[in-house]
């Protein structure tokens, strides 16, 4: 975050503006340490148990069955964390994301057994929704758990595009039960990676690497005790945690934006041509100029709805939506700009406008593709127009 004057605005209190000042301290101090590109599951572990250390992944996680997230606080750690790198933004936000469906639905026993050491960067958990064949559609999930005479579930099925896929020590696998038909016929449970029947059948390189794999499940027995919430209850598990975390890739897609605008800034005012230098085109200005509105307004988006979960909203569909979709596409138009304004410079591999345009393009695919935004934000509209 650039201009930390944003924090004196309405949609926050004193303690966010001194967690921003953490996790900006540790992103200077700390992460550059840690992050080797050529080694991506290491630096993630590194990062991970770097942030429990300094205390970081608290608010990623709430162990207190009491507790609620502080949704601005994450906003506001991954915007900061992004505007510095992109994998230490991934690692902080997988363990809150992973450890989602605990936070909101475990129990007091099962949050101090998995998300305690989640919280203290001993442990790496993953989410694992996405199928083969089920990805924007979450109510085809074919992965199945079926009751055994162990009194526990077997699981059997497959899994694809897991962030921390292959480092995980726990996923919170959603499958069906058949409760009954479509989405109501889901359930979430703990799957932890030394269970026998449970393997990671291969990982995938994507143009942002970083820890993704695919999973099997061929009767994976998975006590009962693993079951999170109850029964038939996954969709509504699964949604709920995305409620809480789609602002906040909005908030990722904000700290590339703002740094690509930074690193535009900084070009066009060195670069010499013309008998002047770049910033002194209008065409330029103009460029600039679109930059900052898609950045303000961006970051409108995404702490309204973050101050809303906050304020007391159980549910913040329309909004998480909202939140993601202008943040996303405008942070892709933000970089496309910057990469543009350094001209041939801006493609060349370790550029820091060519590593931020491969870095944010994803982000307008996971946790709900802006497609799939638009289709949200269109029903809740026009469910309110009918009641």
């Amino acid at each position: 975050m650039t201009d930390p004057r944003f924090l004196d605005g309405p949609f926050f209190e004193p303690h966010h503006r001194s967690w921003r000042k953490r996790v900006a301290d540790f992103a200077a101090a700390e992460a550059p340490k840690l992050i080797d590109h050529a080694d991506v599951d290491g630096t993630c572990r590194r990062l991970v148990a770097a942030l429990g250390r300094s205390g970081l992944l608290g608010p990623s996680v709430v162990i207190d069955p009491a507790g609620r997230f502080d949704v601005r606080a994450l906003c506001v750690a991954r915007e900061t964390l992004a505007y510095s790198d992109g994998l230490a933004d991934f690692a902080y936000a997988m363990q809150g994301l992973g450890g989602g469906p605990l936070s909101l639905f475990g129990t007091g026993a099962q949050r101090e057994r998995w998300l305690r050491p989640v919280a203290e960067g001993n442990a790496i958990v993953a989410f694992a929704l996405t199928e083969p064949a089920s990805g924007s559609d979450v109510a085809s999930i074919a992965t199945s758990a079926t009751p055994d005479s162990r009194g526990g579930y077997r699981l059997t099925g497959e899994k694809t595009f897991v962030s921390n896929g292959g480092i995980a020590d726990q996923y919170v696998v959603f499958a069906r039960t058949g409760e009954a038909p479509g989405a109501r016929g889901l359930s979430a449970f703990v799957v932890e990676k030394d269970m026998p029947g449970f393997a990671v059948a291969g990982r995938i390189e994507t143009i942002a690497p970083h820890p993704l794999g695919r999973l099997t499940f061929s009767d994976c027995h998975v006590p009962v005790e693993n079951l999170i919430g109850r029964a038939g209850e996954g969709f509504r598990i699964a949604m709920a945690t995305l409620d809480v975390f789609r602002p906040t890739v909005g908030a990722a897609a904000l700290g590339f934006a703002r740094r690509a605008l930074d690193e535009a800034v900084g070009h066009v005012r060195r670069r010499r041509m013309f008998g002047g230098v770049l910033a002194d085109l209008q065409m330029t200005q103009a460029a600039i100029a679109d930059m900052v509105a898609d950045v303000e307004a961006a970051a409108l988006m995404v702490y309204r709805a973050a101050w809303t979960r906050d304020a007391g909203a159980e549910r913040i569909t329309r909004e998480a939506a909202l939140a993601k979709m202008v943040a996303t596409e405008a942070a892709q138009r933000v970089v496309d700009r910057a990469l543009q304004l350094h001209g041939g410079g801006g493609v060349v591999k370790g550029a820091k406008v060519e590593e931020l345009y491969r870095d944010v393009r994803a982000l307008r695919i996971y946790e709900g593709s802006t497609e799939i935004q638009k289709i949200v934000i269109a029903r809740a509209v026009l469910g309110a127009a009918g009641n």
